[in-house]
């Protein structure tokens, strides 16, 4: 099976498989119950998300240096032993389950992308 990155929110497509929620906070305003039926995420998982400082560093990235610099310390976020362990869970299921997810760390723990 294979892993598509989806925007939150996008519509959904066939073969969309389970999506995974990888944002810090929920989307305002919508209830828990209608992640799902809303076209956001059907499992929230936080723990992959960027932290508050880091999402903030994102949003002021105003050029490719900016952005290195977020994905540098992104990627040592998700290094840490919760985010490590869920990435490499994520990449198992890969092997034999359709889910939406963040791409380039799966890879590296070896998941099968579409």
């Amino acid at each position: 099976m294979a892993i598509r990155v989806v925007r939150l929110g996008s519509p959904r497509t066939r073969g969309d498989g389970l999506r995974l929620g990888t944002v810090r906070r929920p989307p305002r305003g919508v209830p828990k119950t209608e992640h799902g039926s809303r076209d956001f995420y059907d499992v929230w998982l936080p723990d992959l998300a960027p932290t508050e400082e880091l999402v903030k560093q994102a949003l002021r990235a105003t050029d490719e240096r900016a952005w290195r610099s977020f994905a540098k310390r992104y990627r040592s976020e998700m290094k840490r032993p919760a985010a490590a362990r869920l990435l490499t869970l994520l990449a198992a299921l890969s092997q034999g389950t359709d889910f939406s997810v963040l791409r380039a760390l799966l890879l590296e723990h070896g998941a099968s992308l579409a």
